[in-house]
């Protein structure tokens, strides 16, 4: 089974309450089985416009990824994340 990816490009508005949104995402990445990849971090920007914060987070395949996102458990960070950074977030598929 291909494992599934979570690919996030973030702009943080507010450093502090960000803190919050990270420990309230914490139950639901455990939950799935999460594994970060690459969070923060130096970057090269290469091509398009790139936001300060990147993600890649591996799970056990596209489905866990999906499922994860759409928990109750990380719904409720989610709205935290909302409030204090802008995103974009896509889940891919791995080879």
């Amino acid at each position: 089974m291909a494992k599934g990816y979570w690919i996030a490009r973030v702009d943080i508005r507010d450093a502090e309450r960000y803190k919050d949104y990270v420990s309230a995402a914490k139950l639901a990445f455990e939950k799935h089985g999460a594994n970060f990849l690459a969070r923060g971090g130096e970057f090269t920007e290469l091509e398009g416009k790139a936001r300060a914060r990147n993600v890649v987070i591996e799970f056990p395949s596209h489905q866990a990824a999906v499922d994860c996102y759409n928990s109750p458990e990380y719904q409720i960070a989610a709205k935290i994340r909302q409030e204090v950074a802008d995103a974009e977030m896509v889940v891919v598929e791995g080879i």
